[in-house]
């Protein structure tokens, strides 16, 4: 019979003001073991996180992409839950995302997603999440975190050195699709996320989110041209078009917002490199 214990990483750099109740409601899941990669934070992060977790391991890999699988590759079990230093889970998050995966048949499978905060801008991304994340099925990409993984499927693919280093999400997941006997996408559980933002803190996200796709185009260039059209016009237009039709009006400044943002600075840093 296949292990069903579960086994959490949390990747974090500088994250003192948010760890500590990410673990505690990880804590409070009762996972088989916690396993805390830090990336040389200069903070607090280790200290706040050493009394929770089975393992801390501070990690010089250099990047978050990176810091994932040295996590994967210290855990011990079948199944292996990403959840990050702003995420909220429920008791029963973690046996929730376990039966989404068998459900969905599932080889990774990404939580729906609500911000708690209800200022403008986090209402927005609330509302975007559901035009185009908290559907559950398959999904062509989902995030790297919240989200389950079977611990075999990494024997065959890895967060590592050749993975984009700002956003490990598209690289990781384009290359999973190039495998149609791996699947993934969204389930049925929701989890939280502490995220007090501003105007000001999302340009300066989907800013950084443009450096990550930037490195993608590099990598991938016969997905240049796609992913060009998915920031400047998938967003900003078809997306905010759904999202009218839909009654989900906070939601059209944050497709505008984050598909310009990211198109911008994606363009900036191809021409930069």
């Amino acid at each position: 019979m296949s292990d069903k214990r579960i086994s959490v990483v949390v990747c974090a750099r500088n994250e003192e003001s948010r760890i500590e109740k990410a673990l505690k409601s990880i804590k409070a899941a009762n996972p088989h073991e916690i396993i805390v990669v830090d990336g040389n934070s200069e903070d607090r992060t280790v200290e706040i996180a050493t009394p929770y977790a089975d393992k801390v391991i501070v990690s010089m890999a250099g990047s978050l992409t990176a810091d994932r699988q040295v996590g994967i590759d210290a855990a011990t079990c079948d199944y292996i839950a990403m959840i990050d230093a702003d995420h909220r889970i429920n008791p029963d998050t973690l046996t929730s995302l376990q039966e989404d995966l068998e459900l969905f048949k599932f080889d990774v499978v990404q939580s729906k997603l609500g911000i708690e905060e209800n200022s403008f801008w986090t209402s927005a991304e609330n509302q975007a999440f559901d035009i185009f994340l908290n559907h559950a099925g398959p999904k062509t990409m989902i995030g790297t975190a919240p989200a389950m993984y079977r611990k075999a499927l990494f024997l065959s693919h890895k967060f590592d050195a050749e993975i984009t280093r700002n956003k490990d999400d598209a690289d990781f997941f384009y290359r999973l699709s190039q495998h149609p006997e791996f699947t993934f996408g969204t389930g049925n559980t929701y989890v939280w996320q502490e995220h007090h933002a501003s105007f000001k803190d999302y340009v300066k996200k989907f800013f950084w989110y443009g450096k990550g796709d930037s490195e993608f185009c590099r990598k991938h260039k016969n997905r240049a041209a796609s992913k060009a059209f998915h920031l400047f016009i998938n967003y900003p237009v078809f997306r905010s078009i759904k999202a009218i039709g839909k009654g989900k009006l906070k939601a059209v400044p944050y497709f505008i917002l984050c598909g310009l943002t990211r198109g911008i600075s994606m363009v900036f840093h191809l021409i930069k490199a």
